[in-house]
């Protein structure tokens, strides 16, 4: 009997631990998205200065370079949030079409419980997450 209840027990424990671990990796990738969709806002109003060039027309004109440095900036005005140890851009930032943003962010995260037992074999946890915006101009 004893044998059974500590099998159920041990069950029950990594059940439980194992969705702490699945819900903290969750909420990590939900503030990676949260960053990689503000810095893709920002830089879809990011105007970029060929467009004084080109002129006008409904939307706003912005290019690789401009969505890049403007991520980046955001990037480092903000502060990470507890588990991610870093983060960075990654390739794939950029515009597909001269109007659309996409920022697309890595992050390395910190999990409670297998954290450790990762961090001793030299292996970690990765969240990669893209954020799209598009600014249009109204007037």
């Amino acid at each position: 009997m004893t044998l059974l209840v500590i099998g159920c027990m041990s069950i029950a424990v990594l059940l439980i631990l194992g969705t702490v671990v699945a819900t903290t990796a969750q909420i990590n990738r939900v503030r990676l998205l949260d960053v990689a969709d503000a810095a893709a806002l920002d830089a879809a109003d990011a105007l970029d200065l060929q467009a004084y060039r080109l002129g006008f027309d409904d939307t706003v004109r912005i290019s690789s370079a401009t969505v890049w440095q403007s991520a980046e900036s955001h990037l480092a005005s903000r502060e990470r949030p507890a588990r991610i140890t870093s983060w960075q851009i990654e390739q794939g930032t950029g515009t597909p079409d001269g109007q659309t943003a996409v920022v697309v962010i890595s992050g390395q995260v910190s999990l409670p419980v297998v954290g450790p037992l990762l961090d001793a074999v030299g292996g970690s946890v990765t969240i990669t997450v893209r954020g799209d915006a598009r600014a249009g101009l109204v007037g």
